[in-house]
């Protein structure tokens, strides 16, 4: 066939005798000349413009949008090119009823296509390369289009073509967007005047986009790189290279940061306030304050939800309109085709819309739509989240620093409750927000729904209908089940925990004394406990799972059936497949709708929390203490980087150098000024409760001077520093804070934070989780001198240089954990290094020993202080310092009794001067037995034990020891990438195996076969809807048929349900072993395993395989699993589907294949990445609100609180940057599968229509193709979510392949003596100990000989391996050469539990464990009463545990902390007589407690001990003066070995030394 442009069977198309614009194909190539105008125009353009890039003026990212009219030009340009296709799709149509080929009807339409592609690609680049005067070719464009288009339609109504033709329509529609796009172009020349005028507008790019540290791109991209996250590519890609860091995501846009939205939040909420200030019994309503902070973009979410919702429908009206047409053109393929006559060649719409292909392209084109629309409608719901948790966040965090302390101290609000509202609350209203639209788009969409099937299918759609809604409340009962069985786990986990905490904390001790069983035992009970709620939990998953499978099903079988004997008309293969997808549809609301409600709940109650918190009672306001904090929040206005020292940059450099001559500047003060600095009259004051605390208080503060505060515990010392700092409640009087005089240098006025601010140590320490610097320097500027100097004075530099990064060390909650006295110091340190005239210390000694008091009050407080002239305030029970003190305030019962120098008071009251001296007197006897037991060396060397396997601690930092196996040497970037993007398959495999391989091959083939199933179902359907066509062609006996395919369908359909239970029986059953198993094994494993592991890691490690872990395996691999297996069958089953009803799908499938492998591939590295920053981000956010809650005071006193809210901000904008990302990335995953899905759709709409068997099976292909788009994402989604999870079990794995100790000895149990040792006697010959078989040995070639019931002590400096020799006893570490012989048995043969349980140890430090007195001496429960009673008396408690509830069954706190450090030993010692072992050992039992105690214990060994042998390991040397026998150690050799009083005739000998040194 020749091709014509005006076709060649129509003799006239040519002739123009009735006038040029009278002919047809005349004016359609007219329509041709604007496009390729437009097209020779800018290809040149765009050719030169993107051969030479680096023209571009350089604007960050060049995403900056700047032309007005933007978004709706793109919107305009869009609806064009889908005009643009639908006159494309209106020619061809017309085209194929026409003899010969015109192409005047298609080819314009096509080159319009291009011309509209080209100009947005055209405009694109000439806004991003700002260049607006080449738009002027676009005006041209749009003039000429909109002229020539109107010449048509012009045409047209001269013709008198009706409207109802779709060609005139089409045009119609084309002159009015050729019409607003040339006004749109005539704005951006009026606004930016880059022609015709004189002046062109001169623009700026917004803020964000100077900033380049701003990496997300959402808000500034054009509209189609918003709706497809084409700005995610680069991030997503470059994470395949290198993994994604903070650095990488960057900061947030202004407009989404917390300090923005915070400032949103609160004057809206304020507004709320104002409304209710005349109505006391009403509280603002903080529903409205979000509503009219966040309404607008809620509003557009919820308009983007519908439009998908309703573009939702169009797929199952595509698939009854495509099985129409494809039924009808089979069964009309006898009857002959009109040919229509060239000169009317008009379609109606109606004729077009039954065309099959275009209802294929339509129902495309409708996915694309949708799937846009559902995902632009998530993302402004998660924007719009993430900004309301930020503001609420700090909110939440400013109502923190202003609440009252009488709030906290008095238990209503409780730091758990802050932590709940933080951590809880404000992710429920997140969520609630996230789910918000679906809460009025679900009951549009369910109505609409049931309307289109009652369409389709009469009355029985109802019945369907009705079993839907039935059955949707069951799933309201199982979701709220499910919860309440969530928290049941959760309590039953805690527990299981805090059990486990305990057993690693006294795992030595447990080993030692051969326990690891009975405390395994009851981790074990607690964990079945566990495990029945979690198996509670499983069931109401899978019926939950269950009924989502079952309940469309249930429908589907209902309303056919129904159908089948109500109508009189057969099914059709239209209906059937169409309302089948309707259902599908339908489902998911229901399903949801259980959840959103519940969510829902959630959000009032956590909104009704919020709203106690903001209105419970605030501080005083102080402004006595001058400064107003409201300038704070200005000033961090300017400031919200990511920098902390964002704060110390804004001082200048002049400040900082100046402020810190202040004691010559402040000679120059005149002499007039007022001596007192703070001055309290007449003051009673409360802690809320109404009743005076302190009353009658009348004190000066003199200026510069030291105030000592005394009295007796509780008398009121440290409440009167917390009235003076206003923390307290003024029931009447006044704190007067004395003005420094304004004749100060004036920079010093410009700050007045300084002198208003009082630097505060509390009684109870409190550290920030920073670095030791930070926390001491606590924002002031760093000045090395003063810094040196005050570490000095708190004789902090020792303790530094034992930590691994000296001051750079991390401390508190995640860092190291440092005994009370060295965090006091901390705290003392960072009041002293504070730039402040008025210093406040409550009680600083109190954790110090007496060295250290001394050195600090000498250095730090005298000679510190007092020379810069400060005031400081001093509460103490140290009465021996009272002499250097200034002026003395003494208190009692909250009065103050007396005030004066200590001369005065010695003059006055000399009463109170006595009773002073003999307290002097007697903590000065106190202090020389204090001299001997220093306990800051003790404090020191635990430091030391904590941080001395540092070596081999960093080999565990890296858990994924296997992946370094892997890497073999060669670490380039080619195998760290393959790591990176390979799914951890092995670990997977390692998974499913510990469930038991029953189990396993179950879960598999219940799986295959419910799928098989399902398949088979709608399989009979489209049999038995295809059938009924062809018996009402050939008119055949339809009843017995009917009968037989109802029969066959219910029967498949019950097969099915049944079916779908079984399998999420399985999977949750599956994955409950599993746990079990995974768990059991990991605590065999811990507990059985060398003490040397327990050295090398950190506890923290170990209890996160327990904690975090544990609970990923329990709660979150089984679900992901389900979902996973369950989308991947589905989209093969549906896969496998389309390509039995048309082979040629498969070939389409390759590249789509191709194209979703990569999509996976790139997105699981990145999602990883995005998700493991989010859960980093969050914990420091978090740890920072807590440690807010409990520093309030020293944080107020300090004048921090705009530094801490700036912390917080940053913290905040962090975590949502992460979050944020993460949920692009997710978007970015979810908009090209779902195109993909379309792509699927498209081509087996296509290639069904071209090659389907029967019209059921073009039904059943398009069906199936429709669930791929929902199911595909989720593949990926659940894929990535596994890879994460799966780190879970393989560090679990890790810890699983470590070696235990050898329990089993060459002796069986009952070869040993029953009372074995029974003498005592020990022999050690020629011992060599090591700690691993690849360390150094510890102790080398020990040899000496033990008689029965001596006293041995063992002494040496600090690692000669005292203690070694002592766990040797007891086979701990590796004995590998040499051998130690007890009553004649070499211990090496028995079995470590024989052995360990017939010998005795008292450990230094005192361990005890939660439960009864009875459960910690003897908790096998062996022993009698009487027995137990015998040890307490002999360990001098007996009296005290009598006095106690309970006698011996009185409780004992977690590690004992009801007693103190000293009684702790003592029940030691009392559990070491408990069993009568005839050898005891002490390893420095004594070294942790105070003299009386230690004389107590060293009687007992003689007198209780007498017969037995006694092994001591001293770390005063004096201790073993009296011994039989003394063994001197150094560096792991024996030197010494003799009495005493021999070995100290050697004068130069090590033991003289020592005893000379008193080490």
């Amino acid at each position: 066939m020749r091709l014509a442009f005006c076709g060649n069977d129509n003799a006239s198309a040519y002739n123009i005798s009735a006038g040029v614009l009278r002919n047809v194909c005349f004016v359609d190539a007219l329509n041709l000349v604007p496009h390729v105008f437009l097209l020779f125009i800018t290809f040149p353009i765009l050719f030169i413009g993107w051969g030479s890039q680096s023209s571009k003026v350089q604007i960050h990212h060049n995403t900056w949008l700047h032309f007005p009219g933007h978004n709706l030009r793109w919107i305009l340009t869009f609806t064009l090119l889908f005009v643009h296709v639908c006159e494309i799709a209106e020619g061809i149509v017309s085209d194929t009823q026409m003899k010969s080929r015109h192409l005047h009807l298609f080819l314009p339409a096509i080159m319009g296509f291009v011309a509209a592609t080209v100009s947005i690609v055209y405009y694109h680049n000439i806004e991003t390369s700002n260049f607006p005067k080449l738009l002027l070719a676009l005006f041209l464009y749009w003039i000429m289009a909109f002229v020539t288009k109107t010449i048509k339609l012009v045409r047209y109504c001269q013709d008198g073509v009706p409207f109802s033709q779709l060609r005139f329509c089409i045009t119609g529609i084309m002159v009015i967007l050729y019409g607003l796009l040339m006004a749109v172009e005539i704005n951006v020349i009026r606004v930016r005047r880059y022609v015709f005028f004189m002046n062109p507008q001169k623009v700026k790019p917004p803020e964000d986009l100077q900033d380049l540290g701003v990496r997300f791109l959402q808000p500034f991209v054009n509209l189609l790189s918003k709706a497809t996250y084409w700005w995610m590519n680069t991030l997503i890609i470059s994470a395949h290279k290198k993994p994604v860091d903070l650095k990488a995501i960057g900061k947030l846009p202004i407009a989404m940061r917390a300090l923005t939205n915070y400032v949103r939040l609160k004057e809206a909420y304020e507004e709320q306030k104002k409304k209710v200030a005349d109505q006391p019994n009403r509280n603002p309503s903080i529903w409205l304050a979000m509503y009219s902070a966040f309404g607008r973009p809620i509003l557009l979410s919820s308009t983007f939800r519908y439009l998908a919702d309703l573009l939702g429908f169009a797929g199952p009206l595509c698939i009854s309109g495509i099985v129409q047409g494809f039924q009808n053109t089979t069964n009309n393929t006898n009857t002959t085709e009109k040919v229509k006559d060239p000169s009317n060649s008009y379609l109606s719409s109606e004729e077009f819309l039954r065309n099959v292909y275009v209802l294929a392209v339509l129902l495309f084109l409708a996915l694309i739509l949708q799937r846009t629309f559902l995902q632009a409608s998530y993302y402004v719901t998660t924007e719009t989240g993430i900004n309301l948790r930020g503001a609420l966040l700090a909110m939440i965090y400013n109502k923190i620093l202003r609440l009252s302390t009488s709030n906290l101290s008095m238990g209503e609000m409780t730091l758990g409750q802050i932590n709940n509202l933080v951590a809880i609350e404000t992710n429920q209203l997140m969520w609630f927000l996230f789910l918000c639209p679906n809460l009025w788009a679900m009951p549009v969409q369910i109505i609409m729904g049931v309307i289109l099937l009652y369409n389709l299918l009469g009355v029985s759609a109802l019945v369907g209908a009705a079993v839907i809604v039935l059955l949707a409340p069951i799933q309201y009962f199982i979701a709220t089940k499910l919860a309440e069985a969530q928290k049941s786990t959760l309590d039953y986990s805690t527990e299981r925990l805090k059990k486990t905490n305990e057993i690693l904390k006294g795992i030595k001790l447990l080993k030692l004394y051969a326990w690891e069983h009975i405390f395994c035992t009851s981790v074990e009970e607690t964990r079945m406990k566990e495990l029945t709620s979690l198996k509670t939990f499983a069931l109401h998953t899978s019926l939950s799972i269950f009924m989502n499978a079952a309940i469309p099903i249930a429908a589907v079988l209902a309303t056919f059936v129904t159908y089948a004997y109500t109508s009189v008309k057969p099914l059709q293969p239209a209906q059937a497949f169409a309302s089948l997808s309707l259902f599908h549809i339908l489902v998911t609301p229901l399903f949801l709708l259980s959840t959103v409600v519940r969510f829902a709940v959630k959000a009032i109650i956590s909104v009704q929390k919020l709203n106690e918190f903001l209105l419970s009672d605030e501080i005083g306001d102080d402004s006595w203490r001058g400064g107003d904090s409201s300038v704070a929040y200005e000033s961090c206005k300017k400031h919200t980087g990511l920098h902390t020292k964002a704060i110390n940059r804004r001082q200048p450099l002049r400040y900082q150098l100046e402020s810190y001559e202040q004691p010559t500047r402040k000679q120059t003060r005149p002499v007039e000024i007022d001596d007192t600095a703070i001055k309290v009259t007449n003051g009673y004051f409360s802690w809320g409760s109404g009743l005076a605390t302190l009353s009658n208080i009348n004190i000066r503060i003199p200026t510069g001077q030291m105030t000592m505060i005394v009295g007796q515990v509780g008398c009121g010392k440290s409440s009167l520093l917390l009235a003076i700092l206003g923390e307290m409640q003024t029931l009447e009087g006044k704190v007067h804070w004395s003005n420094v005089n304004e004749t100060e240098p004036s920079f010093e006025a410009s700050r007045s934070r300084n002198r208003y601010s009082v630097a505060y140590a509390a009684q109870k320490p409190w550290l920030l989780n920073a670095t030791v610097e930070e926390n001491i320097i606590f924002g002031s500027p760093f000045n090395k001198q003063r810094y040196k100097a005050v570490t000095d004075a708190c004789s902090l530099q020792p303790d530094i240089d034992l930590l691994p990064f000296g001051d750079q060390t991390e401390i508190g909650e995640r860092g190291i954990n440092l005994s009370g006295g060295q965090r006091q110091r901390i705290c003392v340190a960072r009041a002293l290094y504070q730039n402040t005239n008025i210093v406040f210390l409550d009680d600083p000694f109190s954790a110090l020993d007496i060295h250290l008091s001394d050195h600090l009050m000498q250095e730090g407080i005298l000679k510190f202080l007092q020379e810069d002239k400060r005031t400081l305030v001093l509460v103490t029970h140290k009465l021996q310092y009272l002499p250097h003190a200034d002026w003395i305030i003494a208190m009692k019962d909250g009065m103050v009794l007396r005030e004066g120098t200590l001369k005065d008071i010695q003059n006055k009251d000399i009463e109170l001067y006595e009773h002073w001296k003999t307290l002097m007197n007697r903590q000065d006897q106190e202090l020389e037995k204090d001299m001997e037991a220093d306990q800051t060396t003790l404090e020191r060397k635990t430091l030391r034990r904590a941080m001395y396997p540092r070596e081999s601690k960093s080999q565990l930092e890296d858990e994924d020891e296997e992946e370094e196996e892997e890497e073999d040497e060669d670490d380039n970037m080619s195998t760290v990438l393959r790591l990176r993007t390979k799914m951890p398959w092995k670990t997977c495999w390692r998974y499913l195996t510990s469930g038991g391989f029953f189990l396993l091959f179950l879960m598999i083939f219940s799986k295959l076969l419910k799928h098989s199933v399902i398949v088979a179902i709608d399989y009979s359907l489209a049999t038995w809807t295809s059938m009924d066509n062809k018996n009402e062609v050939k008119n055949v006996d339809k009843s017995t048929d009917k009968t037989f395919h109802v029969a066959v369908f219910s029967i498949l359909s019950g097969a099915g349900i049944v079916l779908c239970l079984i399998t999420s029986l399985t999977v949750e059953w599956m994955g409950l072993t599993a746990a079990k198993n995974l768990h059991h094994n990991l605590l065999n494993k811990i507990i059985l395993g060398p003490i040397r592991f327990f050295d090398t890691t950190p506890l923290g490690l170990i209890l996160n395989r327990f904690s975090a872990d544990t609970n990923i395996i329990d709660q979150h691999i089984p679900p992901t699993l389900e979902s996973l297996s369950r989308s991947t069958l589905l989209c093969l089953s549906a896969i496998g589907m389309i390509s039995y009803a048309t082979p040629w799908f498969l070939v389409a499938l390759v590249p789509l294949g191709v194209a979703f492998y990569f999509i996976q591939k790139y997105f699981r590295v990145a999602s990883k990445d995005l998700q493991e920053l989010d859960d980093s981000t969050q914990l420091p956010l978090l740890c920072h609100f807590s440690e807010t809650a409990e520093g309030l005071t020293t944080i107020r006193a300090f004048r921090h609180e705009a530094r801490f809210k700036q912390r917080m901000l940053e913290l905040t904008d962090t975590n949502n940057i992460a979050y944020l990302f993460l949920s692009a990335a997710n978007r970015w995953l979810e908009v090209r599968t779902d195109y993909l899905g379309a792509c699927i759709v498209l081509t087996a709409a296509v290639t069904s229509i071209t090659e389907g068997p029967t019209s059921g099976f073009v039904g059943l292909g398009l069906l199936y193709a429709l669930t791929i788009t929902n199911y595909l994402n989720w593949v990926v989604r659940n894929l990535a979510d596994l890879e994460v999870q799966m780190g879970a079990v393989k560090k679990v794995h890790s810890f699983l392949n470590m070696e235990s100790e050898n329990y089993d000895g060459y002796l069986d149990p009952s070869q040993v003596p029953k009372d074995w040792p029974q003498e005592g006697e020990i022999k050690i010959e020629n011992l060599c100990v090591r700690y691993e078989n690849n360390l150094k040995p510890v102790l080398k070639h020990v040899k000496a000989y033990i008689k029965p019931g001596q006293k041995v002590g063992i002494c040496g400096r600090t690692g000669s391996g005292k203690s070694s020799l002592s766990l040797a006893f007891f086979r701990m570490v590796d004995i590998f050469d040499g051998r130690i012989v007890i009553d004649g048995i070499d211990i090496s043969k028995l079995p470590l539990h024989t052995l360990r349980s017939r010998l005795s140890i008292i450990l230094q430090d005192p361990i005890l464990f939660s439960g009864s007195i009875r459960f910690n001496l003897d908790p096998e429960c062996k022993c009698t009463d009487d027995r137990l009673w015998e040890a307490l008396e002999i360990a001098q408690l007996k009296n005290m545990v009598k006095s106690l509830p309970g006698g011996l069954d009185a409780m004992v706190t977690e590690g004992g902390e009801n007693f103190s450090v000293g009684q702790r030993q003592l029940f030691c010692l009392a559990r070491a007589f408990v069993r009568k072992s005839s050898i005891l050992i002490m390893d420095e039992a004594t070294a942790s407690i105070d003299m009386a105690t230690e004389n107590i214990l060293q009687k007992v060994v003689m007198t209780a001990f007498a017969d037995r042998t006694v092994v001591t390991i001293a770390h005063r040397v004096s201790h073993i003066l009296d011994a039989n026998i003394v063994l001197v150690l150094s560096e792991g050799s024996l030197v010494e070995c003799d009495t005493a009083s021999n070995l100290l005739l050697k004068e130069d000998g090590l033991f003289t030394t020592l005893v000379k040194t008193h080490k």
